[in-house]
């Protein structure tokens, strides 16, 4: 079976051809570093790891590249906020996204380019999409992409011109600056309250990128015109990717009012949301989680092998009973494992003509569906333990490494050894997260959050009008 991506531009499986024979570009978005990764973000890591190793053993030469976004409106408000420099507070939180996603046993991109270091490309895009009529400066000075220009504008979303205008509030307050509430900005002009570091020069006066032209430029310097994946979670098809489209081939697919034919990208790859205990991901609701929040108490294989339970594109639900019994499922592999040889197996080792292997290698080629895979695993696992098979233990421990799975010397250190110094916020949120299930007659769920933290010594009292308090 011949690998198939679900192509988002097509919005069906399509068999997958990259443009130059073995050989994979992949753009995916990155990080926008004004804060730690939640797990949102652990999902992109995890996903899009897991798909570039598999076209890595499906035999391509793959190069990857994976932005950080180190400038924008929330990077500017936090590092005035902190009294820092902006390039302080993105380095610092650089370095903690490196740790969390080497933590998650992600590797590293083939090329990490930083925003900040793309202006000029920046700036000679933007100058394309105004010789081609895509773009004008607005009476704030800011330049602006003409959505109405661009006739393929709403091809990945399905959006459609009529549609996304009905949709707009209040078109006069939006539009006061612009000749249409639809248009974007592709170049901000600067304010005299804004840090001297983020102001750039340009052909039209100081100022700085718009969020959207930051990855068209990026993706286009490093990996051409036209590339084979463009990737990123569900939350940026809409409007971020489908701007970066416009951009891109606004400025390089595009003559005398037509396009080209040509695409920014051939296939575009959509993880889906991540939400916790079926509620959207918010810090006012209590249910916002930091990767390095869930690491205190769940070994971050846990938290990747729970990730790679579900397809990426499906809803993944985020509760630390999903992830407790994640912990149980991978020590199931881990047992099995200890019947396999003392050898560092690899892809060579796999015979793919294996019953297992070959279940393994179909999943994988059906648009990287680890579900299945790890499903194959499983069956694996239970033959192993009836016929203690060590050939078969090592094809698990060969195959459960394609998942970056099964890397761990002693199956004890998938326990956590929780901190003496607990942390009030998290019992806090924990006590919310319970009521909200209760109120919800969510039971079990409740009383797993009550065992979770009784397990850590915490006393819990249910008062009559309904609240909890907690005592060491």
């Amino acid at each position: 079976m011949q690998l198939q991506i679900y192509n988002s531009l097509k919005r069906s499986k399509q068999i997958f051809t990259p443009i130059t024979p073995n050989t994979v570009k992949m753009y995916v978005c990155g990080m926008t570093v004004y804060d730690y990764c939640h797990i949102g973000h652990a999902r992109v890591l995890v996903v899009f790891d897991i798909i570039r190793k598999w076209l890595v053993h499906s035999g391509f030469k793959v190069i990857y590249v994976r932005n950080i976004t180190d400038i924008d409106d929330k990077i500017i408000e936090r590092a005035v906020k902190n009294k820092e420099t902006i390039h302080s507070l993105t380095s610092r939180f650089i370095q903690a996204m490196h740790e969390d996603a080497d933590a998650l046993g992600i590797d590293r991109p083939d090329i990490e380019p930083k925003a900040t270091d793309y202006i000029t490309p920046m700036l000679n895009m933007i100058g394309k999409l105004i010789d081609n009529n895509l773009a004008y400066k607005s009476k704030d000075n800011d330049i602006n992409f003409k959505v109405r220009n661009f006739p393929q504008y709403g091809k990945l979303s399905g959006k459609n011109i009529e549609d996304l205008q009905s949709g707009h509030r209040n078109v006069e307050s939006i539009s006061k600056d612009k000749d249409d509430s639809l248009d974007f900005v592709l170049w901000k002009s600067a304010k005299q309250s804004e840090p001297e570091e983020v102001k750039w020069s340009s052909p039209w006066g100081v100022g700085r990128p718009g969020w959207h032209i930051e990855c068209s430029a990026m993706s286009c310097a490093i990996l051409g015109e036209e590339f084979d994946i463009h990737g990123g979670g569900a939350d940026l098809q809409f409007p971020h990717h489908e701007n970066e489209i416009a951009q891109s081939e606004g400025a390089n697919h595009y003559k005398d009012g037509k396009v080209t034919g040509k695409n920014m990208a051939n296939y575009w790859i959509h993880n889906g949301f991540v939400k916790v205990n079926d509620e959207k991901m918010s810090k006012s609701l209590g249910n916002f989680f930091t990767i390095r929040e869930v690491f205190e108490y769940f070994h971050p294989e846990v938290v990747r092998f729970f990730i790679l339970k579900a397809h990426y594109r499906s809803p993944l639900n985020y509760a630390d009973a999903f992830l407790q019994e994640a912990k149980i499922g991978l020590e199931r592999i881990y047992k099995a494992l200890k019947k396999s040889d003392n050898i560092d197996t690899n892809e060579n080792y796999i015979d793919w003509q294996n019953e297992y292997a070959l279940r393994f290698k179909q999943a994988m080629n059906d648009d990287f569906n680890t579900a299945i895979a790890i499903a194959v695993l499983f069956d694996l696992v239970s033959e192993i333990n009836k016929t203690n098979n060590i050939q078969l233990a090592n094809l698990l421990k060969a195959l459960a490494k394609i998942l970056g799975l099964g890397q761990l010397d002693n199956i004890d250190n998938l326990t956590i050894k929780q901190k003496s110094n607990i942390d009030e916020n998290f019992i806090n949120t924990q006590l919310n997260l319970r009521s909200i299930a209760k109120k919800e007659k969510r039971f079990t769920e409740a009383d797993d959050i009550r065992k979770k933290l009784t397990d850590m010594g915490i006393s819990i009292q249910d008062l009559p009008n309904g609240e909890s308090i907690w005592k060491m």
